[in-house]
């Protein structure tokens, strides 16, 4: 740990929700730490305590203290493990990055600044100039391009990427809004579609992303895509308040469990 995070804490926290990634999440770990030079602290939340990737987490964290292994407690999949991660941060500002390798760690401290310089989320886009997507199930890209492209420029949202999930968050925002979702990778399309309504905000970043070459992917499109659709629509639509923001995210969420 630097002097500089030993005196002040960390400056952005790392969540990162694994499933059973055993040892492929220790390439992933090593370029976190390699390319984040922003004080840090990284957050690795699984469902179990049998996860396979807690030994390998044990082991790693034995050597780098900024690593904190968190089971989660609100109930098993990714949407429950990011929320869980984002309460038990310790920094202002919070990162959500998959294990599965597929985001470049290189950018967490552009992402990260931007939030320090006001804005409430910042997206890493890769549909804006520059970006790109490497692989993956083309049906899967295709609606995610076609929504993220569509919501950046009609809904005016502040990135033609809402759907990543490789995201920087104010955690005041976050902690002030709530998050509604309980299941899937949504997570990062709701924060968006509520600093829309609440006209905070939201800024983005060209990435590359590379899907992921070891293990199996976790996206459920059938089962998800319904649940996409509602805070797709949510983000189209006039200012609300804090309070109006929060009567109608709680109906989405009340549908999105059914």
């Amino acid at each position: 740990m630097n002097p500089a995070q030993k005196k002040t804490g960390p400056r952005v926290s790392v969540v990162i929700p694994a499933y059973n990634e055993g040892d492929g999440v220790l390439p992933v770990l090593d370029r976190i730490f390699e390319s984040v030079e922003t004080p840090c602290e990284v957050l690795v939340v699984v469902d179990f305590e049998t996860d396979t990737t807690v030994p390998v987490l044990a082991e790693y964290a034995a050597g780098e203290p900024r690593l904190t292994t968190l089971v989660n407690t609100y109930g098993r999949g990714p949407a429950n493990a990011i929320r869980f991660g984002i309460d038990q941060a310790n920094s202002h500002v919070v990162v959500v990055t998959m294990a599965d390798g597929s985001d470049d760690p290189r950018q967490i401290d552009a992402l990260a600044r931007l939030v320090e310089r006001g804005v409430v989320v910042a997206a890493a886009s890769r549909y804006s100039a520059g970006g790109q997507q490497v692989g993956g199930p083309f049906l899967k890209a295709f609606v995610a391009r076609s929504a993220g492209t569509s919501l950046g420029m009609l809904g005016r949202v502040g990135t033609r990427d809402a759907t990543n999930s490789f995201k920087a968050y104010s955690t005041e925002f976050v902690r002030e809004v709530g998050i509604d979702s309980r299941s899937g990778f949504e997570i990062g399309l709701e924060l968006t579609a509520k600093a829309r309504r609440l006209r905070r905000p939201v800024a983005e970043i060209s990435t590359i992303w590379l899907d992921r070459t070891v293990g199996d992917s976790r996206f459920d499109m059938k089962a998800w895509i319904p649940r996409y659709l509602r805070w797709y629509r949510f983000a189209f639509g006039p200012e609300l308040t804090i309070d109006q923001l929060r009567v109608q995210a709680a109906r989405i969420a009340a549908q999105n469990s059914r």
